[in-house]
């Protein structure tokens, strides 16, 4: 028993860092800003607002571990919210425009699937073209100008979506839990995660051991395009209203929690819990900042900071043989 223990503690050396380095950033948010950090209220807004940038960010680490990239989610946050709100404004149905926009978003996850495993494109380069696209598409098909989401407020749906429960816990901090266990639980103990481990380290080996790399590379780029819609429709019922630029401003802040939490950037490693923490890191360091009394400015110079020391500090370790995923 004590020898399994071991060895779990031991493969799992990179989480336990990660988890002491966000125990450690808010003992030093409570040490400088107690009247804040020592208050329910605060983690009541992380709870609002983090699990946006944390379920894109769980999503997108299946795909970093296959090697691959997508910069385009963004712009499917946008265009899935906008199908959201127009099928709801002109239907008045909010279960429908619920699936037209999770259709919309795994039918984008599928196009950029298709580029990638069949026609060759690079990952980084067809998704970032399909970015301005789908971008591009909602304001012309917006004419630049928004959607209230104000009567979807009475649905049972808005209520599953945002609702508070037991009126101090926001819904879509479930939804990310929900999101996180069940993908920490595939990528970990099911086969299909083992696939897109083995796939991420080296495809043709995979191949040679009969999985079917290009299935397995479909099915992760969908379940982002999915996964972006659900977060375009959460963000914006938040809000209960979707701007042309939804989705905007997720894309550094994704990444770098996803490359802070120990993803590798050559793929075949990563873990959901190390992403999780690295978006509770992300998602409060702006306000453990300001409320320590630096200004604002210096944010995204620290996010830079974290993520290139994070990188280095990554492919030190697996060089000299301790990370293990």
């Amino acid at each position: 028993m004590k020898e399994r223990i071991k060895s779990a503690l031991f493969h799992s050396k990179l989480q336990i860092s990660i988890f002491i380095v966000v125990i450690l950033m808010f003992a030093l948010f409570i040490f400088f800003n107690p009247g804040t950090f020592l208050h329910y209220s605060i983690y009541y807004a992380f709870m609002s607002t983090i699990p946006f940038t944390a379920i894109l960010a769980i999503s997108m680490t299946l795909v970093i571990i296959l090697g691959e990239i997508d910069l385009s989610f963004p712009s499917v946050v946008g265009i899935s919210a906008f199908t959201y709100a127009i099928v709801f404004t002109y239907s008045t149905n909010v279960y429908l425009a619920f699936i037209c926009s999770l259709i919309v978003g795994a039918g984008i996850g599928f196009i950029n699937a298709l580029f990638i495993v069949k026609i060759k494109i690079p990952s980084l380069i067809i998704t970032l073209g399909i970015s301005f696209f789908w971008r591009g598409l909602v304001y012309v098909l917006s004419g630049g100008k928004g959607l209230s989401l104000v009567e979807t407020q009475g649905s049972v749906l808005y209520k599953i979506l945002v609702g508070r429960i037991g009126g101090d816990v926001p819904a879509q901090a479930l939804w990310l839990a929900i999101i996180a266990i069940i993908f920490g639980v595939i990528l970990k103990f099911h086969r299909f995660g083992i696939h897109i481990l083995f796939t991420g380290d080296n495809s043709e080996s995979a191949r040679m051991m009969g999985i079917n790399v290009n299935r397995v590379k479909m099915i992760v780029f969908i379940q982002l395009g999915i996964c972006s819609a659900l977060v375009g429709m959460i963000s914006s019922s938040e809000i209960v209203y979707v701007y042309p630029t939804t989705g905007d401003g997720y894309l550094l802040g994704v990444l770098a929690a996803v490359f802070l939490g120990g993803t590798s950037v050559f793929g075949g490693k990563g873990t959901i819990f190390g992403t999780l923490m690295g978006a509770i890191i992300i998602g409060s360091l702006e306000a453990g900042i300001l409320s320590s009394g630096v200004s604002g400015f210096w944010v995204r110079l620290v996010y830079g900071i974290v993520i290139v020391l994070s990188l280095n500090v990554y492919a030190y370790l697996s060089k000299i043989g301790w990370y293990r995923s």
